[in-house]
């Protein structure tokens, strides 16, 4: 199980860093018009209109990828055995109470004196 949870993981961030790196590369709607009147230049590594085409694609395809494995983890998240008591009941049993030190009968003993 521990290992189906560290891929999910591991694919999420993947897709999740992809994901931001291709948003980042892409040009905004504005960006077209600016360049067909010629106020930027056009030219591209895919072409024209290919870059948007290929990029967008992508990102959705990331985007559904990083949506599936959030929903996994989810899922694997809730597989835990239900406990009928709080957590603060299973730490308070697990830990061993340690013994105190007992104390004077007067705190006036602790005081050095001058």
């Amino acid at each position: 199980m521990n290992v189906v949870v560290t891929i999910l993981l591991t694919v999420q961030m993947v897709a999740a860093i992809a994901m931001i790196g291709l948003i980042l590369v892409q040009h905004g709607k504005g960006a077209d018009m600016g360049a067909a009147f010629g106020s930027g230049g056009s030219g591209s590594l895919f072409g024209a209109s290919g870059s948007a085409n290929f990029l967008s694609r992508t990102t959705a395809v990331l985007a559904t990828v990083f949506f599936v494995c959030t929903l996994a983890l989810a899922y694997f998240g809730n597989l835990r055995p239900a406990s009928s008591g709080s957590v603060l009941e299973g730490a308070a049993a697990a830990a061993p109470v340690a013994s105190v030190p007992a104390l004077p009968a007067s705190g006036a003993a602790q005081i050095p004196a001058k």
